[in-house]
């Protein structure tokens, strides 16, 4: 366990980038944070907890895993898309069939490009008079924008669409094993008939909030869509339990690497293609007969030949931690790959790793070099996640 402990400052450095964007923005949170001891890092031109006094990133790593953890994701982009021609819009901009998206159903689907690059991944939630979408938060501006130019473009042509952003509801991610307990504790409902990837309304404290089982871990657990005047209660109220303590974006980074989950701008970008990035189950069955969605030129004939020229794999790395960029070797010492994001797991005690890989290459239990420094270490490909999802079953 003793590679577990090399980490910056008590945040694994997986390759993630703490972004700056200019002025530093603070979420409604930002006092709760500060009153827990928070060390802030900037993030897309945020302030964001990295990690708290009482709990480095290792240990909110293994208390989510275990118990629950609070992640204040509110600087994450919610938009509404409202009007009788909102499936047909984002159907555009898309992979995702969302007319088939039953009414409180999500599905993870990406926005797309002319040239079969994703430009975001988002979750999509189908309600009853509307899409609520949720977009990271370093391409919110660019989604925001892109969002708006194709609706202007709909509009003129007589479609009735409008893209409404969300400023007035904050959202954190309460996640593990503890998190359906803990909200129904809040909630005065049982929740264990909610499938995972489905969102609804709840009275959380008598407050009415969008709750969606889903996260970014790996865990069970909800994202909690809650009135910006409310988000402070709301969470203190949650943190009254025990078992739930706040997390940062250490812990969050190092638990999707484990779910094997993409962070957009390391492991998938706009020069991805989904096949590369083994996402094509984002594309629904009837999207890949129809088409119709941005770059489905180029994506939907690389589906059926099997095409491109890469793989995204999971590795384990003997040795010392894999970091982003680290070249990926073939048996024989040819260069084949990069690495996009790094960890020692604390779940497993070895260090994991995404790369992209020459196709050819990407087969299950392939022997590979990683060169860390100027040391070649050894690295064998496995099945991702590296840890096995605990999404609730119903």
């Amino acid at each position: 366990m003793a590679a577990i402990t090399r980490t910056l400052h008590g945040v694994p450095r997986t390759g993630a980038r703490l972004m700056s964007t200019g002025a530093t923005k603070r979420t409604a949170l930002y006092d709760l944070h500060t009153k827990y001891g928070a060390r802030f890092g900037p993030f897309a031109g945020w302030a964001m907890p990295l990690v708290y006094s009482d709990q480095g990133a290792l240990d909110s790593h293994l208390h989510t895993r275990k118990h629950a953890s609070i992640f204040d994701v509110s600087h994450m982009l919610q938009t509404r898309i409202v009007g009788a021609d909102r499936h047909r819009f984002l159907e555009h901009l898309v992979v995702a069939d969302l007319k088939e998206l039953p009414v409180g159903g999500s599905t993870l689907s990406l926005f797309t490009n002319d040239k079969g690059g994703i430009e975001d991944d988002t979750i999509i939630t189908q309600q009853q008079d509307s899409l609520y979408v949720v977009s990271n938060a370093g391409c919110a501006d660019k989604d925001f924008a892109h969002l708006n130019k194709h609706a202007k473009i709909f509009q003129d042509q007589g479609a009735d669409v409008e893209v409404r952003k969300i400023e007035d509801h904050s959202l954190i991610a309460l996640q593990g094993p503890s998190a359906q307990k803990a909200l129904e504790q809040l909630a005065g409902i049982d929740l264990a008939q909610m499938a995972f990837m489905t969102g609804q309304t709840v009275d959380i404290a008598g407050v009415p909030c969008h709750v969606a089982r889903s996260g970014y871990t790996g865990e069970d657990g909800f994202e909690l869509s809650i009135p910006t005047s409310e988000i402070v209660g709301i969470t203190a109220r949650l943190l009254e339990n025990p078992e739930v303590k706040l997390a940062g974006l250490g812990a969050r980074d190092s638990l999707r690497l484990e779910a094997g989950l993409c962070l957009y701008g390391s492991d998938i970008d706009a020069t991805t293609t989904p096949m590369e990035a083994n996402l094509v189950w984002t594309i629904g069955k009837r999207r890949r007969a129809e088409g119709g969605f941005i770059g489905a030129d180029v994506i939907l004939p690389q589906l059926a030949a099997k095409g491109g020229e890469r793989r995204r794999i999971g590795l384990i790395v003997e040795g010392a931690p894999a970091r982003a960029h680290a070249k990926v070797l073939s048996a024989d010492g040819e260069e084949i790959g990069e690495i996009t994001s790094g960890v020692p797991s604390p779940s497993l005690g070895k260090n994991v790793a995404m790369a992209y890989v020459r196709k050819g290459f990407n087969k299950r239990g392939t022997s590979l070099k990683v060169q860390v420094r100027n040391r070649i270490q050894e690295a064998t490909v496995v099945k991702m996640p590296f840890v096995a999802a605990n999404y609730h079953k119903i």
